[in-house]
């Protein structure tokens, strides 16, 4: 298979929940990464939604990244035919901590502060995922699901519900301290 473009990160911290039981697809997702490498450049990256109320738009969408240049670059590449090819660049601040047993994430972008609290860390993994119906990329990487997630707003707990993982994908709440992206 011939990549025709790619990215790789370091210290991946991925939640995707729901503010309600019984939603049909998660309305909050903070999928950020300590540092994110790509052919145009490398910076703290990732992707957040959040949509307090699941009846209404989105409060904030969008590719977050230090590097405008970066955030702009995602929607348009790696996720070209996806409902996000078209999301917004935000210029916005990541920071990852990692310990034993858990890892957090900080992201402060169009006004808000998530803080997002990872634990309960189950063992790593070596995954690999070829492109299709999930994405339109293939996947490698390290992961470690976490059994525990919180998540804040500007300082407010938010009541969260993950939802399980269907069989072959990644778990909707994880640490991925390295991995790929290439399609």
């Amino acid at each position: 298979m011939a990549i025709r473009t790619w990215m790789s990160w370091e210290g991946g911290v991925d939640l995707a929940a729901m503010t309600k039981p019984g939603l049909a697809q998660p309305n909050v997702m903070v999928h950020v990464a300590r540092m994110v490498h790509t052919p145009i450049g490398s910076a703290p990256s990732g992707m957040v939604l959040w949509q307090p109320d699941p009846a209404a738009p989105p409060a904030l969408i969008g590719f977050v990244s230090s590097d405008e240049k970066l955030a702009r670059w995602f929607g348009p590449n790696l996720f070209a035919g996806t409902p996000f090819e078209k999301a917004p660049a935000l210029v916005g601040t990541i920071e990852v901590s990692v310990a034993a047993d858990a890892v957090g994430a900080r992201v402060a972008v169009g006004g808000l502060c998530f803080e997002t609290r990872l634990s309960k860390l189950g063992a790593l993994e070596l995954v690999h995922r070829a492109a299709g119906a999930h994405a339109p990329f293939a996947t490698q990487g390290l992961e470690a699901g976490a059994l525990q997630a919180t998540l804040s707003v500007d300082g407010k707990p938010v009541a969260l519900t993950v939802p399980p993982s269907p069989p072959g994908l990644a778990p909707a709440a994880l640490f991925a301290p390295s991995g790929l992206y290439a399609r």
